[in-house]
């Protein structure tokens, strides 16, 4: 065995997840373009605190909702199929941003441009579970997280240089230039990505004739008890995500007084520590087990709005996105988790109802989020950290403490 195949194999690398990889890096790279600066762009536009609040909203809203039908075209359609459908929507969504420059414009054009990285978390779990070993599924996870930090950190950097260069409105159109280039980029890649009968192959787990008939309350029934306090850990851990997500950047450039591109620096921190840590972790998690990294991630999403109370220059504020990063140290784990929980022949379907579930609950957490700015930002941050000790004490309680599997 070379070196280059020792790797793979460690990195749980093969065909169909490499693939998928570089299909990840092309779209997910236009879409963090301008998708970070979208809060402050939709203030220049005019919009409320309301309005920003509600475009967060949206995010979680609809990518709960495309995920169960992501899951369910899927195991239906298969892969690539699926995969070019979603991306032909976002990039129309897309379209409607860039040549409508209203505040209104993002919040329609959601519905279209979140279409394709929703569908891609559910097709993800398939090639994760269906290429890979039931031990070996925390590093193909961790892998294809840490390959999508990558994008999420280039693409900040360049789309805050744009806004930089040419100010908010010319530079935001511009970034959206990019992201269209890269998305049909995206579709092309996709196109010759999966071969039909290996499409077919990876789907065929649901597609025999019983998981086809399951309906959605068919398969939250299937859930498994670990799975369903894992469901209301992750809520309250989601909420504390939440609440501040999309105030953050009002943070950093208006009481930090940060342009964008230095806050495009924040985000390169919180990628490259996140970048840091899944291979290692992922590794440390499916030799030593998956829970005790799940309940060290929580302790990190509950430290970030505390960290951002003291957090009025670009040191601290570093220092706050460093610990922001550090919250995804056991996410590969927590994913990991759902997959070891889902029926084999529902796995992609268990993944969607679990993300619809879990994310039309946190949808509230963007409106809450917007009522604790309007009192005070202290307000909000006070409040995202008392939800994420609430989602850690929970999970420790639930599942860390007693035997369960994974």
């Amino acid at each position: 065995m070379n070196a280059w195949q020792r790797i793979s194999v460690f990195l749980a690398l093969k065909r169909n997840t490499t693939l998928l990889l570089g299909a990840l890096v092309l779209a997910l790279t236009g879409e963090r373009l301008w998708l970070n600066f979208a809060p402050k762009y939709l203030a220049t536009l005019g919009a409320s605190i309301f309005i920003i609040g509600l475009f967060d909203a949206l995010q979680t809203l609809l990518g709960a909702l495309y995920a169960y039908p992501g899951g369910w075209l899927t195991d239906r359609w298969g892969q690539r199929r699926s995969l070019l459908f979603f991306n032909a929507l976002s990039l129309a969504g897309y379209l409607v941003v860039l040549l409508w420059q209203h505040w209104l414009a993002l919040v329609l054009g959601a519905f279209l441009f979140l279409a394709w990285s929703a569908l891609s978390l559910p097709a993800t779990f398939t090639v994760v579970a269906t290429s890979l070993e039931s031990h070996r599924h925390t590093m193909g996870i961790g892998v294809q997280s840490m390959v999508r930090r990558v994008p999420m950190m280039i693409g900040p950097l360049i789309g805050g240089w744009l806004v930089k260069r040419f100010d908010w409105g010319q530079g935001f159109r511009l970034a959206l230039m990019v992201c269209i280039a890269l998305s049909l980029l995206t579709a092309v890649f996709q196109w010759f990505m999966l071969e039909p009968q290996a499409t077919t192959n990876q789907a065929g787990s649901g597609r025999t004739t019983g998981p086809r008939k399951v309906t959605f309350a068919g398969v939250v029934a299937s859930f498994s008890p670990a799975l369903r306090e894992l469901l209301i850990s992750d809520i309250l851990i989601r909420f504390c995500e939440r609440i501040p997500y999309a105030f953050v950047i009002l943070w950093a450039m208006d009481h930090g007084k940060l342009d964008a591109q230095k806050f495009s620096y924040l985000v390169a921190i919180e990628m490259i520590t996140a970048l840091l840590c899944y291979v290692p972790v992922a590794h440390l998690a499916d030799k030593h087990g998956r829970r005790p990294f799940v309940q060290v991630t929580f302790v990190f999403f509950t430290l970030f709005p505390i960290a951002l109370l003291w957090a009025d220059n670009f040191f601290w504020l570093a220092v706050a996105f460093a610990i922001r990063g550090l919250k995804e140290f056991g996410e590969p784990a927590r994913k990991a988790l759902i997959i070891g929980e889902a029926t084999p022949e529902l796995r992609s379907r268990t993944y969607g109802a679990y993300y619809l579930i879990r994310d039309c609950v946190v949808t509230s957490g963007s409106f809450l989020g917007a009522w604790l700015w309007s009192i005070s930002p202290r307000v909000n941050f006070i409040g995202a950290a008392v939800c994420g000790a609430l989602g850690t004490l929970w999970f420790w309680c639930s599942i860390y403490r007693r035997p369960q599997k994974g």
